[in-house]
């Protein structure tokens, strides 16, 4: 490859990393490294991790795994790190208080799904997958303390979410200043070129590239990218705030959550989950964005398409079928689940019972909002007592607008 065709496959190859991206820190570096790779005929080192804090990954979580699909495609080398050291620390990054400790177990239980739900984006035959525990473990104290030795705690301080804390009075503990150490040490023992990451997490990818120096690697490169709003309309995405779609989510389920974000979302949804595809359907979005066009075609286009892309056509399309049908036309589904419940010497089970045994609600305080709502029908007939007894037999269900269960209730 001359060298005029070597500046411009660089220039086109940056422009595809900075696309979507908040912030691109040590560009000009790169751009020098890029071009040495390419001479050398050799890969860059890509790194993105994810700690297993829970064990479900979601729609947020695609937008930065794309862009490492990208790199694939760009003929470099994703690295999907799994955190199980720092996931036991707790990432304090957009914090108001400290994480909650995990246990190994419960680590290990949330990480053991991850590379199936990464499966859905990437080829991960075709990427590294690593753990950081592999190299944290065996590091020695006086190793530990040789890192911690790197940076000042009135840097560490500087982190909004810190000094943030700090201002109000509410406790940091010390384990928590030790998270960024050991995430810019990943980029040490992986030995990466780039780092991807929201935008949450600037503090701890340039920490990254200052411990490199340290160590005496070149500093990586770092892309952020912004955070996907939860289905709310407020919130980031997350699990805990209930404002996620899922990976794993059942087509129907994943199609449905999409219906549900309000109108203003869609464009910048659109824009966060296309990463470089779905280019044909930009033009009707970006008209929405300027007051033309139908809400409602344009809501079902991106569900289709979210859910084509993690579950195939043939599921895009029964996802669309089942929203038309059970929510748009409030007919029942076909594929309704079934449970059965014991009533043992009663007579009767409290619906409120009847929802929290079924698991159909998350807690009974959610069951009690859910039913003076109105969210909560039994046999086509909306209930208004979440005490109200359900006797002997079957007993159609429906929480929200789209989730049913068939209950057969027996002594």
């Amino acid at each position: 490859m001359s060298d005029e065709a070597i500046r411009a496959e660089v220039e086109r190859q940056l422009s595809v990393m900075k696309d979507g991206s908040v912030d691109f820190y040590g560009e000009e570096d790169l751009r020098e490294r890029l071009a040495l790779c390419l001479r050398e005929k050799r890969p860059l080192r890509v790194k993105l991790g994810m700690d297993p804090s829970s064990p479900d990954l979601h729609l947020g979580h695609s937008v930065v795994l794309m862009k490492l699909r990208r790199f694939l495609e760009l003929g470099h080398t994703p690295i999907f790190l799994i955190g199980d050291f720092t996931a036991r620390i707790g990432d304090p990054s957009g914090k108001k208080k400290t994480r909650p400790a995990l246990s190994e177990e419960e680590v290990q239980e949330n990480a053991r799904t991850y590379v199936d739900q990464v499966a859905r984006i990437l080829d991960v035959d075709r990427i590294e997958v690593r753990f950081n525990d592999q190299w944290m473990s065996q590091m020695q104290p006086g190793d530990f303390i040789r890192l911690c030795s790197k940076y000042t705690v009135a840097r560490l301080l500087e982190r909004d979410d810190f000094a943030k804390r700090y201002a109000a009075g509410v406790p940091i503990f010390a384990h928590e200043l030790l998270y960024p150490f050991v995430q810019a040490y990943d980029s040490v023992a992986l030995e990466s070129d780039v780092e991807l990451g929201g935008s949450d997490q600037t503090f701890n990818l340039l920490m990254a590239r200052e411990i490199q120096r340290d160590y005496g690697q070149p500093p990586q490169a770092v892309i952020t990218h912004p955070l996907l709003v939860g289905t709310d309309g407020q919130e980031k995405m997350s699990k805990s705030l209930g404002n996620a779609v899922g990976l794993t989510d059942a087509p129907h389920e994943m199609y449905g959550k999409i219906m549900s974000i309000p109108d203003g979302l869609m464009c910048e949804w659109f824009d966060l989950l296309c990463v470089g595809e779905w280019e044909e359907d930009r033009p009707a979005f970006e008209a929405f964005s300027k007051g033309e066009g139908d809400p409602m075609a344009l809501k079902h286009r991106l569900a289709a398409l979210t859910v084509q892309r993690l579950h195939g056509a043939e599921a895009a399309q029964a996802g669309a079928a089942h929203f038309r049908k059970v929510v748009q036309d409030k007919a029942v589904p076909d594929d309704v689940p079934t449970t059965d419940l014991s009533l043992g010497d009663e007579g009767e089970m409290p619906l409120l019972e009847v929802l929290d045994r079924a698991g159909l609600v998350k807690s009974r305080s959610e069951g009690r909002r859910l039913v003076r709502q109105g969210a909560v029908s039994v046999n086509g007939v909306r209930a208004s007592d979440a005490l109200a007894g359900l006797g002997a037999g079957s007993h159609l269900l429906r929480v929200g607008k789209r989730r049913y269960l068939q209950v057969q209730l027996s002594r």
